[in-house]
């Protein structure tokens, strides 16, 4: 096996519809290192409620796939396709999967997910408190405590509740 094969990245993979659980077993039984994003939720029906494990980004499942897994992972019968970036597969970086990991530890903050795409913005870092090192663009501010890191390469914004004072401009690097 090649040194190019081995290498392994992070991927994100489009699966069929509420099929992501379905998919992240699949990729289990394959030995196939896999995240995905699961978030509690108080969900309602006619006689009851009941807190339920749902994707935090419903469609999406992330794989850490070396090249001879590519195509593996391609053939499990829910996953529909790769995420795409300027015609290739996106590469998702560790440091925004570990990012996404330790937002979904912190149980003081709410996370909210949005399809819209953001304007633009100052690049803020987290800097005190559980979520510290984390980078991300500063979308918007509502009221003092909302912050959103922006992930570009699945065109997917978290709108995470953190106070205001734990954050800090990251310094633009001059031209």
């Amino acid at each position: 096996m090649t040194d190019k094969q081995a290498h392994k990245q992070w991927h994100v993979v489009y699966t069929r519809s509420r099929a992501e659980k379905k998919v992240l077993r699949e990729l289990h039984d394959c030995k196939i290192e896999c995240f995905l994003p699961m978030q509690k939720q108080l969900r309602q029906w006619k006689d009851r409620k009941k807190w339920v494990e749902m994707p935090l980004i419903p469609g999406y499942c992330f794989v850490n796939i070396s090249r001879k897994e590519y195509d593996q992972v391609l053939q499990l019968s829910n996953v529909v396709q790769y995420v795409r970036f300027e015609r290739k597969a996106a590469i998702i970086s560790e440091q925004e999967i570990e990012a996404l990991q330790t937002m979904l530890h912190q149980f003081d903050f709410e996370v909210a997910i949005t399809m819209e795409n953001f304007e633009p913005g100052k690049r803020v870092e987290v800097i005190e408190g559980p979520m510290v090192g984390l980078k991300g663009e500063l979308v918007e501010m509502r009221g003092k405590n909302k912050f959103a890191l922006r992930l570009e390469q699945i065109e997917t914004s978290f709108l995470v509740e953190i106070p205001a004072h734990y954050l800090s401009a990251v310094p633009e690097l001059k031209k």
